[in-house]
């Protein structure tokens, strides 16, 4: 499978995941956050840039969801539960975040 962004066609896995994590930049997360019917705000990028840098500049690291809960709350300087991260990324924060990121699927079971 593929997308086109900007002219260009970015590979992805039949579940939709970039085949290649350096295809992708923020018109290409647009696109994907399209195809899952995701309007993405700065809550969003916010998200989707610790992920990012989570993967590249942690030994590819793909933190659980409960991680992510704990860095975007201290980010936003509110106390978040579940229900907030699910109501960005609907599909699972970790995993539709992911998608987004332009990196591999999660592996693991669960998303806590």
């Amino acid at each position: 499978m593929a997308i086109e962004v900007n002219g260009r066609t970015i590979e992805t896995t039949e579940n939709g995941y970039l085949v290649n994590y350096l295809d992708w930049d923020e018109d290409v997360a647009r696109k994907l956050a399209e195809i899952e019917g995701i309007e993405l705000t700065d809550k969003h990028w916010d998200v989707i840039h610790y992920l990012r840098d989570e993967y590249i500049n942690n030994n590819q690291n793909q933190p659980m969801e409960r991680v992510v809960l704990k860095h975007m709350s201290e980010v936003w300087g509110t106390k978040l539960t579940s229900k907030d991260l699910y109501q960005l990324f609907p599909l699972a924060p970790t995993k539709q975040g992911t998608k987004i990121a332009g990196l591999p699927a999660v592996k693991r079971k669960g998303g806590y």
